[in-house]
């Protein structure tokens, strides 16, 4: 069955690192539908969170390719674990002062945040899922979206269990 699948890969801080990553996964025909890197707890480690889809035999071929690279110490499947996954996007949507308050209503219902206010536009900060993301987009749309940058997701396994 082929499902989505958020994969953590502690990695060297090494350049060239990100490219080997997503050249194996290019070179093998798995799709990355997200990928965030950034330092770990320990130093001189990066980690990276990539979102992919496939069933469990390619999710099985994707950590033993990956284990194969020098620069990659672990791989751990999150999604096999309760996980806590969060996404950012900033959004600018048309805002002329008279629709101001409908989108405001928006915002404060996601608990989203306004970081730049424009002469006709407005900047939304919304932090979370990618339900989330994905539901705030959508009721923004009707308005005029002018830009969307999202991070794609970052993620840790709940609790205590490493």
């Amino acid at each position: 069955m082929i499902t989505k699948h958020t994969v953590s890969v502690l990695v060297n801080n090494q350049p060239g690192v990100l490219q080997r990553v997503s050249g194996l996964f290019g070179r093998r025909g798995f799709n990355i539908e997200s990928i965030t890197v950034g330092e770990s707890e320990e130093i001189g480690l990066s980690r990276m969170v990539i979102v992919t889809t496939g069933d469990d035999n390619t999710l099985e071929q994707i950590s033993k390719q990956l284990y194969k690279l020098i620069d990659v110490i672990k791989v751990i499947d999150l999604s096999s674990n309760p996980m806590v996954a969060r996404e950012l996007a900033l959004i600018k949507v048309n805002a002329e002062p008279t629709m101001r308050p409908e989108i405001l209503g928006i915002v404060e219902t996601f608990r989203a945040a306004v970081v730049d206010i424009g002469p006709n536009s407005i900047i939304v900060q919304v932090v979370g899922d990618s339900d989330k993301i994905d539901a705030m987009v959508e009721l923004l749309r009707p308005y005029g979206i002018r830009e969307l940058s999202r991070t794609g997701a970052t993620a840790m396994i709940r609790g205590s269990v490493r």
